[in-house]
């Protein structure tokens, strides 16, 4: 991705502490750390591990992950996928349904790039959009998404994703991958009992299912309960977020992203304004009532955010409280929209710079 002939905003060496900001910092060793914790985990388990890449859109992450021992990257659009393709990375699963002609058609050419392009659908309107798009070209491999209490996309039913699979079966231009589902937190046992229940349905039918892909950081520590499934998809372990924190996924200090910001106003005793504002911070609340923790001043409340604003209410900190030009670390909400507010990522180690990468896919939600 080109960048601004002004966009270097810090180079090795670095100190943290000089910034400008608002700037997401990275520290290095809680990335590493996040990453073989939960490699480790899907070994233990027997799994197959496909992190999502929306939550960091950086090549050079995924590479990490791969070297870790992941089985290839999930993407959740077109473009994204591209970015990631261009730098050569090959087993690239798309968890969005795909339609429209201008889409369709640059699926296509992806598909004639890679070898292990797969995507999801999870009607016949979508598998029949696919189908009269490769029934001349390389063939797709196209997965069922089945709902399983997550509420979003998804088959209802496991006879819903048989009729389907079967459906993608007899296309033109088209391979059944297998299964897939996002549920919601704690409910392996739900998902384990459709997913099963689909499985027996297939078999019954003679359709091989070769993936089953069960998803989601909110359940990632329990993909081991569902025995039904052949790999496991998550993004946001990698850095970690507020809302992980409260899901007891893991704890203040596994939050490798901080949104470093400025104190520029203290208009009251109890009031800071910073220079981070729903443009820095996203305006996801994810169930919160506020925009992010304080790191050090653990009483203070974010509570609201204008384009290049936040405001933060001090009225429950003790007597030490953020001055005018001081500097304060955020836990985000959501660190993966986050991700998409900015060019650069700026890591580090012991506050010292150690690499700036550029967000190649930032922006491409298509």
């Amino acid at each position: 991705m080109q960048q601004n002939s002004f966009a270097v905003v810090a180079k090795p060496g670095d100190r943290v502490a000089d910034l400008s900001t608002p700037r997401p910092i990275i520290d290095e060793d809680r990335l590493a750390a996040n990453i073989a914790r939960t490699q480790a985990y899907m070994d233990r388990h027997g799994l197959n591990f496909r992190p999502h890449i929306k939550t960091h859109k950086i090549p050079a992450l995924a590479a990490e992950q791969i070297a870790a021992g992941a089985k290839g990257i999930n993407c959740q659009k077109i473009s994204e996928a591209e970015v990631f393709a261009a730098a050569g990375f090959e087993d690239i699963l798309i968890t969005f349904n795909i339609l429209g002609a201008q889409k369709l058609e640059r699926l296509g050419a992806l598909n004639d790039r890679i070898p292990g392009l797969k995507v999801v659908a999870d009607s016949a309107t979508t598998v029949d959009g696919l189908s009269s798009t490769f029934a001349s070209r390389k063939p797709l491999t196209v997965l069922v998404e089945c709902d399983t209490g997550g509420g979003r996309c998804g088959v209802q039913t496991p006879e819903e994703a048989k009729n389907l699979a079967k459906r993608i079966h007899d296309a033109p231009g088209l391979s059944f991958g297998g299964l897939l589902n996002y549920p919601k937190p704690d409910s392996a046992e739900a998902v384990q009992a459709f997913l099963g229940k689909a499985l027996l349905l297939l078999k019954a039918d003679g359709i091989a299912c070769p993936i089953v892909s069960n998803g989601g950081t909110p359940s990632l520590f329990e993909a081991h309960l569902v025995s039904a499934a052949t790999e496991h998809r998550a993004g946001t372990y990698v850095y970690n977020d507020r809302s992980m924190v409260r899901a007891g996924h893991c704890s203040e200090d596994d939050c490798a992203m901080h949104v470093l910001a400025t104190v520029v106003s203290r208009p009251t005793a109890d009031r800071a304004v910073i220079d981070a504002g729903s443009k820095a911070l996203t305006s996801d609340l994810l169930g919160f009532s506020d925009f992010g923790t304080v790191v050090g001043y653990p009483e203070a409340v974010i509570t609201g955010l204008s384009e290049e604003h936040g405001v933060i209410d001090l009225s429950k900190c003790g007597n030490k409280r953020p001055e005018i030009g001081e500097k304060i670390r955020i836990i985000p909400n959501h660190t993966c929209v986050v991700s998409n507010l900015f060019d650069t990522m700026v890591f580090h180690r012991d506050g010292v710079v150690t690499r700036v990468e550029g967000v190649a896919a930032r922006g491409l939600v298509w």
